[in-house]
C-alpha cells in the first residue's frame, strides 16, 4: 500500500514544520491499489458486508448540523451516511495501513520507541453532504487518558477539494494547548478572541495524500457540496506508557502499533 517514495522521505524537515505549525503534508504516500483495498472495505463495512461487532458507529444528522447529531445509537443498519467509524484497527486491510514503516518512524522520532494506537477512524461525508464539524482540539478531560496525545496521521481516501469539506485548521494555536481543561469544542469567545475564522487555513487534499495533525490545533470541516464521497481515516498515536483514566467501566487497554 505504500508508495515507494516514503523511504526516501526526509523527515527532519517536515516534523519541524509540524512542531511550529501543528500540521504538514506529507504528499501521496498510500497507492492506487491501497486506495481501492481501503475504499472497497470502507464501503463493505458500512454496508455490513463485513462485520465487526466492537465497531463503533455514528450516523450523520438529517440536518447536516453537528448539534443535532445522536449518540450512543451505535449500528442502525446498512448505510453509506454513517460520518464516523472506530476501531477500524480490527480489520486486517485498515491495520496493514496504518502500521506501515512510514507511520512507523514518524511515530518513533514523535514519541517514543514503543508506540501504541488511541483510535484509528474513518471519517465520512457522504454524497448527500454529510455533517459540519465545529473548531474543536482533540484532547482533554474527555479523552480520559493520563497525557494526551499529540500526533494524528490523516489519510484522505478520496479526493478533498475545498468544497468537499476538506480540513481546515488555525495554524500554530496548538501552542497555546486546550483552550478548555475538557477539550473538543472551542467555546465562541475564544474563537474570536483569535480571529478563528479569518484566520482558518483550508488544507485541500488528494486521495492518497497523508498530513500529519498535532491533536491541539484547532480544526474544523464543511460539508460535502460535490454529490461523492469523502472519506479520511485519522490515526491518533501516543506512547505506549498512556494509561486509561475511566472508572465506570474497566480501563481501555491500547494496542501496540509499533513495539520498543
Amino acid at each position: 500500500m505504500l508508495a515507494a517514495a516514503a523511504a526516501q522521505l526526509d523527515l527532519e524537515p517536515l516534523l519541524a514544520t509540524f512542531q511550529r505549525e501543528g500540521w504538514v503534508r506529507l504528499g501521496r504516500m498510500l497507492t492506487d491499489e491501497g486506495l481501492d483495498a481501503l475504499r472497497t472495505r470502507a464501503d463493505e463495512i458500512m454496508t455490513a458486508q463485513v462485520r465487526y461487532p466492537e465497531m463503533f458507529f455514528q450516523r450523520d444528522a438529517e440536518s447536516g448540523r453537528y448539534d443535532d447529531l445522536e449518540f450512543g445509537k451505535g449500528w442502525q443498519g446498512p448505510s453509506l451516511a454513517y460520518r464516523k467509524i472506530e476501531k477500524l484497527e480490527l480489520d486486517p486491510r485498515f491495520f496493514q495501513w496504518l502500521s506501515n514503516p512510514l507511520f512507523g518512524r514518524v511515530a518513533r522520532t514523535m514519541i517514543a520507541d514503543e508506540v501504541a494506537l488511541y483510535r484509528a477512524v474513518l471519517f465520512t461525508k457522504s454524497a448527500a453532504g454529510g455533517t459540519a464539524l465545529p473548531w474543536h482540539q482533540d484532547g482533554g478531560i474527555f479523552w480520559g487518558v493520563d497525557r494526551d496525545p499529540t500526533l494524528q496521521i490523516w489519510t484522505a481516501l478520496d479526493d478533498c477539494p475545498v468544497e468537499a469539506g476538506c480540513l481546515e485548521v488555525l495554524p500554530r494555536s496548538h501552542l497555546g494547548g486546550l483552550a478548555t481543561p475538557q477539550g473538543g469544542v472551542i467555546p465562541d469567545g475564544e474563537l474570536a478572541r483569535a480571529q478563528a475564522v479569518e484566520r482558518a487555513l483550508a488544507l485541500p487534499a488528494v486521495a492518497g495524500e497523508v498530513l500529519l495533525i498535532h491533536n491541539h490545533v484547532w480544526h474544523r470541516s464543511g460539508v460535502n457540496h460535490t454529490g461523492r464521497p469523502r472519506r479520511a481515516l485519522s490515526v491518533c498515536l501516543m506512547s505506549a506508557q498512556t494509561r486509561c483514566l475511566r472508572r465506570k467501566r474497566a480501563p481501555r487497554q491500547f494496542r501496540t502499533v509499533f513495539p520498543g
